[in-house]
């Protein structure tokens, strides 16, 4: 699995957010009170294939790196994903809101973190963070929001 593992990682963080997500989204999701702003349901799949083959990529080029900070990126990295993998089921699958707005508040920063460590090691494994941090940035402002509209 070597050089493909952070492939499958990200594979395996977005089947288990796929495997809560559906269900949700076909009966929960679209009843709640969202803002205007929300995207189109059918926009989340491209995107994220999009931002989880860049994390994907981003690690590997990390990982085949021997600088001596090359463990502290990559234990972030995989921190990141696992409050990423953690985020869809308690929005989702226990269908929290609130809780979710918990994780994600630790994503971003812990996603931050990420791509800053990548960059200095690789300047083009950070640079592949920022749409994710775009995206998680404006994820965190729409989950705060449905929080709110439906508490």
């Amino acid at each position: 699995m070597g050089r493909f593992r952070y492939a499958a990682a990200v594979a395996l963080a977005a089947a288990a957010g796929g495997a809560v997500t559906g269900p949700a989204v076909a009966e929960w999701y679209p009843s709640l009170r969202k803002p205007r702003w929300t995207p189109p349901s059918s926009a989340f799949g491209p995107v994220w294939t999009v931002l989880y083959a860049q994390m994907a990529y981003s690690a590997r080029r990390i990982d085949r790196l021997s600088d001596p900070r090359r463990d502290r990126a990559l234990a972030l990295w995989w921190l990141q994903l696992g409050l990423n993998a953690a985020w869809s089921p308690v929005f989702f699958g226990a269908r929290r809101p609130g809780a979710a707005v918990a994780v994600i508040g630790a994503l971003l920063p812990a996603a931050a973190a990420t791509a800053v460590e990548s960059a200095r090691i690789d300047r083009t494994a950070g640079l592949l963070y920022a749409p994710y941090l775009a995206w998680s940035a404006f994820a965190t402002a729409l989950n705060v929001e449905i929080w709110r509209l439906n508490r």
